[in-house]
């Protein structure tokens, strides 16, 4: 029902106070994470408008937020959404954990700090979707904007020099990921000129969102130099609950502080960048999304748009578990010495990003773009980090960067608190493509494990169980493949009028709504999902100010169906 009205009302929150809404801001920004923080810090560099941003975590008070190797410390705390997927059949009827920062900086303050912009041809085909401006030719202009590349000079042409985020070089990579990629040139592989911006193949160390052997998070890059801004008020503890819709515009937000429920106007625009899995959650439990399931989760239908939630897209890496020969791996990471190394220095193994070096390859000589990543990390990480290492020891993972399957978020419950329903549905595409190329990479790591220096370094295999031949790829994909946790595409920008966004990021059917973080990708970019993330924030922000103002603009009608 285009047009309708959604309100939230007390019964929608049972057990919560409610309070209509006493404060309005030009913008509300829904979402303190790695687009959340960039939109909320460029909005409010104009005095003239108020800008709120809510976040349902805490502030980044936490020491292990700022250690880099400490990120998996973090999952399944009070800092991450702890989200675990439905039984995936392709993947021994395991359910898939996955982790999203649930803090302030989201998962730019939880991730493995990479900064990766991606191959050319991803955003060239999102410009064939969504409209030029989301083309390589002018998103690499962003990308400059967003960046400060150590090293980076003027010989260095489209890299950033100024920009608010610190591209940084390892301080201290570990002397097996040395070892790492230099078996994989003795492989054949090519080493990789500046990953980060745009090489479409080849092996080098991983460049990270590092300041001073510190973590260097979107709140640390955006929010911080804003703090004293009197325009921007940062709200922690701050859960959304729903967009209020009068009249087929949004008007503001409902969101929870402990046991209350709060109302906040917006003047200008509603702007949700909450994720991949909390923005089409949010929209749905507003009444927009596909009707049908909407309804029966409770939830009135405001604008039917389909394709809300759907068109998921993960990275599924795979990968081996070797013991490692000399105790140098990052085992020792907590160790005194180590430790003690950190505090004074900022120096040693506690500044790893864990996943040290990286390389995009082919599975096919007829593939035109690189549809693999093959990772290294100086340790034996295992089920998401969860599970500490007992021993020393390195996992090579592959990870499929262009999947074919498609998946969904749904709701069951009309409380935007409670967990969606989340069905990546990994491998399930009908020509088994993406499992072949996921074979294809766990064959390369097994190869490159296999050859001199790395060799020399290696001990037997440690996971998966079986560890030879086909049956070491089998098992690496059906009982340890995991995420790589950058989900995209449930809101999904498209000039098509069956998209749930355009491509001014524009909620069809509602006006002064936009979703704002990598929900909005049409595709998944091969490479790490933070550095394009930041780069829609930055874009949709000038389009926000290109636009204050302008509340008879012509906004996007529904969904066609």
């Amino acid at each position: 029902m285009p047009g309708a009205d959604h309100r939230p009302t007390a019964a929608d929150h049972a057990g919560a106070d409610r309070r209509p809404a006493t404060e309005r801001y030009d913008y509300v920004v829904v979402g303190a994470g790695s687009a959340g923080c960039a939109l909320a810090a460029r909005l409010s560099e104009d005095p003239g408008v108020t800008v709120l941003l809510l976040e349902a975590g805490p502030r980044d008070t936490s020491p292990l937020v700022h250690v880099p190797a400490a990120f998996p410390r973090l999952f399944k705390s009070r800092l991450d959404w702890d989200y675990q997927t439905v039984a995936q059949p392709a993947l021994a009827g395991r359910s898939v954990y996955w982790p999203r920062g649930k803090v302030l900086g989201g998962s730019s303050s939880t991730n493995a700090m990479m900064w990766v912009r991606g191959v050319p041809a991803d955003f060239d085909e999102w410009g064939e979707t969504a409209g030029p401006r989301w083309a390589y030719a002018t998103v690499a202009g962003y990308f400059a904007r967003i960046e400060e590349v150590e090293g980076a000079t003027t010989a260095d042409p489209g890299v950033g020099r100024a920009g608010p985020v610190p591209v940084r070089r390892l301080r201290d990579p570990n002397p097996l990921t040395l070892a790492f990629l230099d078996a994989a040139l003795r492989c054949g592989m090519a080493p990789a000129a500046q990953p980060h911006v745009g090489s479409t193949d080849g092996f080098g160390e991983t460049l990270v969102t590092q300041s001073g052997g510190r973590r260097a998070s979107a709140a640390d890059a955006y929010l911080r130099p804003a703090r004293h801004r009197r325009n921007l008020v940062v709200r922690t503890g701050s859960h959304c609950l729903a967009v209020v819709v009068a009249g087929g515009r949004a008007t503001g937000v409902a969101y929870r502080r402990g046991r209350t429920v709060l109302e906040v106007g917006a003047r200008e625009e509603v702007l949700v960048a909450a994720g991949a899995v909390n923005s089409p959650q949010l929209l749905m439990c507003s009444g927009i999304g596909p009707a049908g399931p909407i309804a029966a989760a409770g939830v009135r239908p405001v604008v039917d748009s389909p394709e809300v939630g759907a068109n998921l897209q993960d990275h599924l890496t795979a990968g081996i578990a070797i013991s490692a020969r000399r105790p140098v791996t990052l085992r020792a990471a907590q160790s005194p010495r180590e430790v003690l190394r950190y505090l004074v220095s900022h120096r040693g193994m506690l500044t790893s990003s864990v996943l040290e070096a990286y390389g995009l390859v082919r599975s096919d000589d007829g593939v035109a773009d690189p549809d693999l990543e093959i990772g290294f990390a100086p340790a034996l990480f295992l089920d998401e980090g969860l599970t500490l290492p007992r021993a020393h020891g390195v996992t090579l993972a592959a990870v499929l960067l262009r999947p074919a399957s498609r998946g969904t978020v749904r709701i069951a419950s009309p409380d935007a608190g409670a967990k969606p329903v989340v069905d990546p549905r990994y491998l399930s595409d009908p020509g088994g493509t993406d499992r072949a190329v996921l074979a294809a990479g766990v064959r390369l790591c097994a190869r490159i494990a296999a050859t001199a220096p790395l060799a020399d370094e290696l001990g037997p295999v440690v996971a998966p169980a079986a560890r030879d031949g086909e049956a070491l790829v089998d098992a690496a994909i059906s009982e340890l493949a995991q995420t790589l946790s950058p989900p995209v595409g449930t809101c999904r920008m498209g000039v098509d009028t069956a998209s749930v966004v355009d491509a001014e990021l524009r909620v069809r059917g509602v006006r002064a709504l936009r979703v704002v973080d990598a929900s909005v990708m049409p595709t998944i970019p091969r490479g790490h999902t933070h550095a394009p993330t930041v780069m829609i924030a930055e874009q949709a922000a000038d389009l926000v100010r290109g636009s204050r103002g302008a509340r008879a603009q012509r906004w996007p009608a529904a969904p066609a169906r």
